[in-house]
């Protein structure tokens, strides 16, 4: 239980507020802004009600007293204007500390049973949102930090003009069996844009805080960012990077400004872009959906062609069943397989599905758990050779391990995890079973209070479901990753977890190197079970169509015993809408030949591109292989 703080500390620290021309920089719930007194011209911090009623602790209304309690809530806010630096012997001394109980207890693990943590690499850039590209290379970007204090927020949401600035890069894996090598790096910068936030200051497209799905022809669509200021203001920007050429595309802005929002790619190839707060700031969710391409242009499966300057259109919005209307940002949103994209809300309340063809929506019924959950993960459940019909809700509130299944128009609870997590990821690996990864207590809350980088590490350890729905504890990865982490599986089955930049930044032995992000590789069980792993000499390279049959060749054809899709991994916040695993049903087998039937129709793999596995008798994947779902093939 904290100890209540003297009187004169208190005292000092409004002072120190007073005299401070800092600007704060906190998340939007306890938001706090400088501004200048139009009598007097001194400069000071304003905080409103609503921020403090935000940072104000229950613990401490019950052990204090609600007028102490609003006192140290305001004196937080107030030391989060004023502090300055952080000692680097601190971030070194974290790092060394997490680096070495990762050894030690991961020691304890069998890696055929659980999976190994092998590599740690630094990176420019956080990895606050992550696309895996079908080039095999992976698109990370972010943000220009504004702070490398952990203790105050870095990411320039409060910021207008030209510090409120988006970067990006391209990281190409390095190959499994050259330990110690980085990859390889190379800057992808946004296009230049002139914000309207007043300052006339082009930057580099502030595009984080957006929501992001594939289109069919492998590029990613980026829909949304930050105008700046209010606490979390929506951008307009409509954002496609064309990962064959390496280059970005703008177009049309969106009709309305979203920070936070989710898109998703649905049965018809078409982006479903839904929820975020507009321009006009935090606390204005928009219900209005849109749709990119807009109806009546086509939609883009060739790669040689990318999107430039094409519209957006909205969904009818002129009924009681049409339109989204979320009080939360970023909802979970889901293309399954009858065809409709089912969403769902933080809010137990808000659980919808929407028809795209015929623009309306139905109410689903409530999430059993109650309440508002904070981000966290759900994953369409894997179902055969057919598309997913049902999904597991499972993070967002770190004192409920409880999982929540929905399926066949009902909730149910699933098997619990080992214990809640909010800001965790959770994958769909090739053999079916699930992985999750990151988790904190809130947002930049590790377990002992917002902005403390120092962390309840029981975070830090993974879980995996085996098909019977058991989970079991695994190793620990370096950091402890909450808020703004992210995990993606590559081709060759490892996974590369990034993200948090807070905590990036918290534990970095050189904070002046440049490389303020990292990045760590996690090796799951199959990778460490010994004997030879399947092989794809051939897969198609043109588009194979539905409900079709397609070959392949392999190397190893007493090691092919089935094959799946998997789909690219894009996400942010741990929101992940593109994930899907099918199993291929197998027509033939001749030798090194292998004729499979794709997928029945766009409704149980949404046209674009996926990664094609074999895997063995023991669920062992091979490398695998694009291919290019299509209607039109």
């Amino acid at each position: 239980m904290p100890r209540r703080r003297p009187t004169a500390v208190l005292a000092a620290s409004a002072v120190a507020v007073a005299l401070s021309t800092t600007t704060v920089l906190t998340s939007p719930a306890a938001a706090a802004s400088a501004a200048t007194d139009p009598f007097s011209g001194n400069h000071g911090l304003r905080v409103t009600d609503e921020q403090v009623k935000a940072e104000v602790r229950t613990d401490e209304v019950a052990a204090f007293g609600r007028s102490a309690a609003t006192a140290m809530a305001r004196d937080r806010i107030g030391l989060r204007a004023v502090q300055t630096g952080y000692p680097q012997t601190t971030r070194t001394n974290r790092f060394n500390m997490l680096t070495a109980t990762q050894a030690q207890i991961n020691a304890n693990f069998d890696p055929a049973q659980f999976g190994k943590f092998t590599e740690y690499i630094s990176s420019p850039d956080y990895g606050d949102h992550i696309a895996l590209l079908p080039t095999g290379k992976v698109l990370v970007f972010s943000f220009e930090a504004v702070e490398d204090n952990p203790q105050k927020e870095p990411a320039p949401t409060d910021v207008i003009g030209k510090q409120n600035a988006g970067r990006a890069y391209l990281w190409t894996p390095p190959a499994p069996d050259r330990p110690g090598d980085p990859g390889a790096f190379q800057a992808v910068p946004p296009p230049i844009v002139n914000m309207p936030d007043g300052l006339n200051e082009p930057r580099p497209a502030p595009f984080f805080c957006a929501g992001h799905s594939y289109l069919p022809n492998g590029m990613v669509g980026i829909f949304g960012g930050n105008l700046g200021g209010n606490g979390g203001t929506g951008a307009k920007l409509a954002l496609v990077f064309d990962p064959w050429t390496e280059t970005w595309h703008q177009q049309q802005d969106m009709a309305v400004g979203r920070w936070y929002p989710t898109a998703v790619t649905g049965a018809d190839g078409r982006q479903l872009i839904m929820s975020g707060q507009s321009e006009l700031g935090f606390g204005t969710p928009t219900p209005i959906i849109e749709r990119f391409p807009a109806k009546g242009t086509g939609v883009f499966y060739d790669k040689s062609k990318a999107p430039d300057n094409v519209a957006l259109d909205q969904w009818s919005s002129g009924g009681p069943n049409q339109g989204a209307p979320y009080r939360a940002d970023y909802p979970h949103l889901f293309s399954l397989r009858d065809g409709k994209v089912y969403g769902f809300g933080r809010s137990a309340d808000q659980q919808f599905t929407f028809d795209p063809v015929n623009e309306t929506r139905a109410s689903l019924p409530n999430r059993p758990d109650g309440g508002l959950r904070l981000y966290g993960s759900a994953v369409a459940l894997p179902n055969g050779t057919n598309g997913p019909d049902s999904v597991l809700v499972l993070g967002g509130n770190h004192d409920d391990p409880n999982t929540y299944k929905f399926s066949g128009g009902r909730w149910t609870k699933d098997t619990p995890r080992h214990f809640g997590r909010a800001q965790d990821d959770t994958l769909i690996l090739p053999n079916g079973n699930l992985f999750t990864i990151n988790g904190a207590v809130g947002i930049r809350d590790y377990g002992n209070g917002d902005y403390n980088p120092n962390a309840d590490l029981k975070y830090r350890q993974t879980e995996l479901r085996d098909a019977d729905g058991n989970w079991t504890l695994g190793p620990v990865q370096r950091l402890p990753r909450g808020y703004h982490s992210n995990a993606v599986i590559l081709p060759d089955g490892r996974i590369m977890v990034t993200g948090d930049e807070l905590q990036q930044i918290a534990n970095n032995p050189d904070i002046k190197s440049g490389f303020n992000g990292t990045i760590e590789i996690y090796e799951p069980p199959y990778l460490h079970q010994g004997g030879p792993r399947p092989d794809i000499r051939t897969a198609p390279t043109d588009p194979v169509g539905y409900n079709t049959t397609f070959r392949i060749n392999t190397n190893t054809p007493t090691q092919a015993a089935r094959a799946v899709l998997v789909a690219p991994i894009t996400s942010t916040h741990s929101v992940d809408t593109s994930q899907r695993r099918l199993e291929l049903k197998l027509v033939s087998r001749a030798g090194g030949q292998l004729v499979f039937q794709s997928p029945a129709s766009t409704n149980d793999a949404p046209p674009g591109y996926y990664m094609l596995f074999l895997l063995n008798d023991a669920g062992v994947p091979s490398v695998a292989k694009w291919i290019q779902l299509g209607p039109n093939a």
